[in-house]
């Protein structure tokens, strides 16, 4: 499985992007996917996953600002973003894993990533 991300760029704070993924290959089963990202001096963590039904889990420092969608027929994950902040700055990476994760967004819980794009807010 091949992941692909755009949409990333640079805003000011307050702004708002939606980050796409793009899933090619041979997909076997159902399955998850999740956006993670790695912020300046911190480890990869989750931002928000979605299982083969549609429940969604978003990490605590979301707040309502972002929200996660997926297209099981065209196996696209989409991420809107809005009322960013600087802190929000990072590279941001699409995740995928079939079946479902016992923790969504545990890195640990998936095998598929993209190559991440860039978002940078600026204050």
């Amino acid at each position: 499985v091949d992941l692909v991300e755009s949409g990333g760029g640079s805003v000011q704070a307050g702004g708002s992007l939606t980050l796409s993924c793009a899933a090619s290959g041979h997909f076997y089963s159902t399955y998850s996917m999740a956006w993670f990202r790695q912020t300046p001096g911190k480890e990869r963590e989750g931002v928000a996953a979605i299982d083969p039904v549609d429940s969604i889990d978003y990490a605590d420092f979301v707040e309502g600002r972002f929200t996660i969608s997926k297209d099981n027929a065209k196996n696209a994950l989409s991420l809107q973003m809005h009322s960013l902040k600087p802190e929000d700055t990072g590279m941001y990476y699409c995740a995928l894993r079939f079946g479902t994760a016992v923790d969504p967004l545990d890195r640990e819980s998936y095998n598929h990533w993209g190559q991440g794009t860039q978002v940078t807010v600026s204050s």
